[in-house]
């Protein structure tokens, strides 16, 4: 009986044993299956929707002639973009479905047009484009930059807010510019109208006659176009104040509403074309600044075409008026305002030197244009990247990269970032020699460019361990227009260093370096630093008696030569560049 018991006892052990083993192998497949069944949905979520439902978006895009070629057809802010066929059709292929998009069309010569609220799939869509107007309308009113009604800052608040810090919108008040127009400083004081005498060189009036120094005797301000030719207008305002400039040329002072804030928002969105020489793709030949472009202001009473707006973005960002222009991306747009020259001298030029630069060439692998460093993107505000123009006024989230910055003039970190400076140093039981190495590494035109009153100083100082400067030996000393007057801040003619700059000499006055360009000027010399290009100096020392060398070099960049900024009373700290110091012992 008890071998029976123990029998069955071993039986239904063995058993249980068994039938556990089968459980647990079947909770190991569940497991395992419910396992794959996580990893799979972890697998199918980490793609979006999109990607797990799409469909197509087809249709046609046409203006009042018909199908429109050519034209390009994406899903607003995105990079999903088709060209239309040859019967205007697209199909834009890949898009969510039953998820609304804005699908946008464009084509040069057209304003954007915009679809709201499309669902794929969806077949028969249709786009209607219309032509933006050939003509200007010279009635048409510029919108200001800012204010609480009607401004460029009611839609465009943040970058509105940056530019107002761009030299481009202080263009018509700039103090310099203003001087030197009228003739005065800072305070309004005005120097003497310009003599003149009898002479061969020009006619003025009718009169030949030929300008004369300045009276050393008399209070003297610095030069002004208007001291030159009282009562002209000239054609400073073209580049300064073009929106008041269409067509004729204007007095600085005379201007009124948005043109006071000289080169603005509404006109740069405005410049349709730009003409330039087809041979040698520069401007032509004493025509300066808007007399060179094409503007397009619209006709505020046409229902169709009531406002234009030129921009960057294919996909629209408001209900009407904008549109793609491509020139705005090219360096060629900014080559009216930054290249040209009076009387039979070259002034401007760094559209021109862009141009003899490797950043021109496209094959060069180097090419870059203007705005690519002068309007870089993202663009920061408030420490953070902006991703929408417009908030609230039509505009949409976009990638950062796609906005670019409109604070685009000089500024300190731009200068620093503009060239290399290598400086090294050695002393040997005579002397100690300094090399320094000025490398255009980083900059698509000449350092410094532009206006010829802009220049480097290279400073040199060497000391002893007690401070002591040390006597130059051999090596450039700076020129007499870097300032000759000892022990003031900021003149430093005659110590060690070098100038880099385009100095002009007026040719019946002698006067050098001028900053009258209005006037008949010469080119005296140019060693200011091309693209890509370097330029090294060395410098010899006596050595100190003992102990270390100390060697500082020094960078500045300075807006105008001192002397006319002492007589403008010009308040322009110089900008440091670049500064290396460097240590050494026998």
């Amino acid at each position: 009986m008890e071998r029976v018991r123990n029998c069955c006892h071993r039986s239904m052990k063995k058993r249980f044993f068994m039938e556990t083993k089968k459980s647990r192998h079947g909770v190991c497949v569940i497991l395992i299956a419910f396992c794959m069944g996580i990893a799979a949905l972890a697998i199918f979520s980490a793609f979006p929707i999109e990607a797990r439902s799409t469909g197509t978006i087809s249709g046609v895009v046409f203006d009042e002639r018909g199908p429109v070629v050519q034209a390009r057809v994406r899903i607003q802010g995105s990079e999903n973009v088709v060209v239309t066929d040859g019967a205007g059709r697209f199909v834009l292929s890949g898009v969510p479905a039953q998820r609304a998009f804005n699908v946008s069309a464009w084509k040069e010569g057209y304003y954007s047009a915009l679809l709201k609220d499309v669902r794929a799939p969806k077949e028969g869509t249709r786009l209607f484009l219309v032509r933006y107007q050939i003509n200007d309308n010279p009635h048409y009113e510029w919108i200001p930059p800012e204010g609480a009604k009607g401004s460029c800052a009611e839609c465009h608040p943040a970058v509105t807010e940056m530019s107002l810090n761009d030299a481009h919108l202080k263009a018509a008040v700039n103090p310099r510019f203003l001087t030197m127009y009228y003739g005065t400083d800072i305070e309004g004081k005005q120097s003497l109208p310009t003599r003149y005498e009898k002479g061969t060189a020009f006619s003025l009036w009718g009169n030949t006659t030929v300008p004369r120094r300045p009276d050393g005797s008399k209070a003297y301000y610095g030069p002004g176009f208007q001291l030159d030719f009282p009562g002209a207008v000239g054609d400073c305002s073209a580049c300064h104040i073009p929106g008041t400039s269409i067509g004729k040329n204007v007095d600085p002072g005379s201007v009124k509403g948005a043109n006071r804030y000289g080169v603005h928002c509404d006109f740069c969105h405005k410049v349709g074309s730009v003409r330039l020489d087809p041979k040698s793709m520069l401007p032509f030949a004493n025509v300066h600044g808007v007399h060179t472009m094409k503007v397009k202001r619209p006709f505020t009473d046409d229902p169709k075409r009531p406002q234009l707006f030129f921009g960057t973005f294919e996909d629209v960002n408001a209900s009407e008026g904008d549109t793609n222009l491509p020139l705005i991306r090219e360096s060629k747009y900014c080559a009216p305002c930054h290249y040209g020259g009076f009387w039979d001298t070259l002034v401007y030029n760094s559209y021109g030197e862009w141009l003899q630069s490797p950043y021109a060439d496209s094959q060069s692998g180097k090419a870059r244009t203007c705005q690519e460093c002068h309007m870089p993107s993202p663009t920061l505000y408030k420490g953070k990247p902006i991703t929408n123009i417009a908030p609230g006024k039509g505009g949409i989230e976009r990638a950062a990269a796609s906005i670019h910055n409109h604070n685009m003039t000089v500024d300190a970190e731009l200068l620093r970032n503009s060239l290399t400076m290598v400086a090294s140093a050695r002393m040997n039981k005579d002397k100690v020699l300094v090399a320094v190495k000025l490398i255009n590494d980083k900059t698509g035109h000449h350092i410094p460019t532009d206006s010829p009153l802009r220049h480097l100083i290279l400073l040199v100082e060497v000391k002893d361990e007690k401070g002591n400067l040390l006597r130059q030996e051999s090596g450039p000393v700076l020129p007499q227009w870097c300032g000759d007057r000892k022990n003031i801040k900021g003149h430093y003619a005659g110590l060690p260093g070098k100038a880099y700059a385009k100095l002009l000499k007026e040719k019946w006055t002698d006067v050098f370096p001028t900053a009258a360009y209005w006037n008949h000027t010469e080119l005296v010399s140019d060693n200011r630093i091309a693209a890509f290009a370097e330029d090294s100096t060395s410098f010899e020392f006596m050595p100190p008696k003992k102990g270390k060398a100390i060697i500082t070099v020094s960078l500045l960049y300075r807006r105008a030569f001192i002397e006319l900024m002492e007589q403008k009373k010009w308040d322009v700290p110089d900008i440091m560049m670049a500064q290396q110091i460097v240590v050494i012992k026998r």
